[in-house]
């Protein structure tokens, strides 16, 4: 039986002090990988401490995990964390854009202009700005695996949220591109569609009964996703299991994108 192999590998996970990617650093260092996680701010001593727990909880003796901070937003600071991974890790082979934000709730008319791009500087532009980097250390050595983490509000509108949704869907968009510049250089560039997933950003939701029988009835599945089952599709999609997929979004939703509204007729 096949089993997903990421030994020897380098991957970076942004976002990884917590939730998906937390999930996400702990299913590739189980493989075999070494982990570079990375959190937000050194502004935030909860996150921080999370960050340099989860990466002494990932090393070994032989291959030390590090933490490293950085506004993914900001293009100096991206540039400086790929430096530290140089130094650390002497490369990079797999990177995950799993960092980002949804925002406040507020209506197109309504919306606050800088709190609308703050969303499309972390949701868009830091997958640029990271990517960019990547593929910096990736096409000298002919391999790579880029995997951005969107929503299924790639596809689905969202009420409220339409910088958080425009940028997923300029997220996807930026996947196919990628993939397409890079596939003939050994680089593989894919994108996961989380559905709702039980993670801390969400809590409000899951820890109100009303609030989560409503979010359920639009699952096909009836459930919330855990995280651990975007973990293992992402660790999958990183190795070489994978290696003629490229290009495209998988949707780990539990069947939300087949409106189970409608199996009872339009």
């Amino acid at each position: 039986m096949m089993g997903i192999d990421l030994t020897g590998r380098r991957a970076l996970v942004t976002g990884s002090s917590s939730g998906l990617g937390r999930a996400m650093a702990e299913a590739f260092a189980a493989a075999g990988a070494r982990v570079a996680v990375h959190y937000r701010s050194t502004r935030d001593a909860a996150d921080q401490k999370a960050a340099q727990d989860l990466a002494t909880s990932l090393g070994r003796p032989d291959a030390p995990a590090h933490a490293y901070p950085a506004d993914i937003s900001n293009a100096a600071e991206v540039e400086s964390l790929f430096a530290a991974i140089d130094r650390d890790f002497g490369g990079l082979d797999i990177l995950v854009n799993n960092a980002g934000i949804d925002g406040a709730h507020a209506t197109c008319a309504e919306s606050d202009p800088a709190a609308w791009e703050t969303v499309i500087r972390v949701d868009l532009l830091g997958p640029y700005y990271c990517a960019r980097q990547a593929l910096r250390r990736m096409i000298p050595k002919k391999r790579g695996v880029i995997l951005n983490i969107t929503s299924v509000h790639e596809f689905i509108p969202w009420e409220g949220y339409s910088a958080y949704a425009s940028a997923k869907a300029g997220l996807s968009m930026f996947t196919k591109t990628l993939a397409q510049e890079v596939a003939d250089q050994g680089i593989r560039v894919l994108a996961i569609a989380p559905g709702a997933i039980e993670t801390p950003i969400n809590r409000s939701v899951w820890n109100d009964p009303a609030a989560l029988k409503d979010l359920d009835q639009k699952i096909a599945m009836g459930r919330l996703g855990q995280p651990r089952e975007i973990a293992s599709v992402a660790a999958f999609l990183a190795s070489d299991l994978a290696s003629y997929i490229t290009g495209t979004t998988l949707a780990v939703d539990g069947g939300m994108l087949i409106y189970p509204d409608f199996r009872h007729g339009g």
